[in-house]
Formats: C-alpha cells, sequence, structure tokens
C-alpha cells in the first residue's frame, strides 16, 4: 500500500518528536529505501529530489514550508510501520547533519548530484534508489553480520567532520564506516 509522504512524515514524528527538517528529510528517504528494497514498492508516492542538502521530498518540503494543509492522513499498514520502525531504530539517534553526510555518500544521491547545478535539484530515480537498497544500503550485507550502532557513527562522524573540515573528496565510503564501527565496538 503506497501512502503520501505526509503519512509517513507524522508517524516519525510521533516516534521522534523533535526531529528537525532535514533529519526528516533523510529518514523518509531511507525509509523509501528499504520499504523498497524489502517489498518491492514505494512507501509513498512522491519523489525524492536531490538538493545541495541531500535528498528531499519537495512537495511535502513546499507543502510544510508555505503552509498548505496535508492530505487527509492515511492508516499505514503493518508493512509501513515496520518500515519506520526500522528506520528509526537504525538511524535515529544520528542527526540531520551525520544523515546528510552519509547519503552524499550513497549511489543514489550522487546520480542525481552530477547532473544538478548547485543550489538546483534534481529526481533520485526509484531505479537507483531500489538498487543500492539492495545491495550495498541493505540492513544485512554479509559484513561480518555485524550491524551499524548509530550512536558509534554519530560519534565518528563529528570527529571526522572536524579532521575532514574544508578538504575537497574527504568522503567516507560505506565499508569505511563498517569498518570503524567493528573497531569501535
Amino acid at each position: 500500500m503506497t501512502v503520501s509522504a505526509h503519512d509517513v512524515a507524522a508517524v516519525l514524528r510521533e516516534r521522534l518528536p523533535a526531529l528537525g527538517t532535514k533529519k526528516l528529510h533523510k529518514l523518509l528517504y531511507y525509509c523509501q529505501g528499504h520499504h523498497l528494497a524489502t517489498f518491492g514498492e514505494p512507501l509513498f508516492s512522491e519523489p525524492i529530489g536531490a538538493w545541495d542538502m541531500g535528498p528531499v521530498v519537495e512537495r511535502l518540503w513546499r507543502d510544510e514550508r508555505y503552509d498548505v494543509a496535508p492530505p487527509p492522513r492515511a492508516d499505514l499498514d503493518e508493512a509501513a510501520l515496520n518500515t519506520i520502525g526500522y528506520v528509526v531504530s537504525r538511524y535515529g539517534t544520528l542527526t540531520g547533519r551525520d544523515l546528510e553526510v552519509m547519503t552524499h555518500g550513497e549511489p543514489p544521491w550522487r546520480l542525481a548530484n552530477a547532473a544538478r547545478r548547485p543550489r538546483d535539484r534534481a529526481l533520485i530515480q526509484l531505479e537507483w534508489i531500489l538498487d543500492y537498497f539492495r545491495t550495498d544500503g541493505a540492513p544485512d550485507d554479509g559484513v561480518d553480520d555485524v550491524p551499524l550502532d548509530s550512536a558509534a557513527v554519530a560519534a565518528w562522524l563529528r570527529d571526522s567532520a572536524a579532521h575532514d573540515a574544508g578538504v575537497e573528496g574527504a568522503e567516507d565510503s560505506l565499508a569505511e564506516l563498517r569498518a570503524w564501527a567493528i573497531r569501535g565496538s
């Protein structure tokens, strides 16, 4: 069952009461990716764009920015709620900035960004999201069967941001993040 990003955002805000806009949009991207890879269909119908600060659901962003009333709220099925719960547990302790850094290093945003001018936006294709979340972004991709600890990743991102400040091309790969998280456990 495909719902609106407004519905998913409402549940995310219920589970994370102080949720900021940047973090919300990155969590929506992760919800869409994990749901699409797991169930073969999008969680919500609105497209996701690549913006300067990462993935954004433009329709939701615009509606909230200009106080447009959301559509009537739909009930989410168990699969949708499980996807949201998984995303909150996996990424919920990360900051909006942490999530921005992570999404900038992932193929869906990078592919869309390649054709995008600064301060412009480009569509992140669902196929790119599906391909990524079925492979490198999958929750269990066999890398030592050790899940990423979001608190450890958040600490690592803060440390590396200070180290990489102003360094062009200082993005880290998912493999480097996992190696660090495993060393830290």
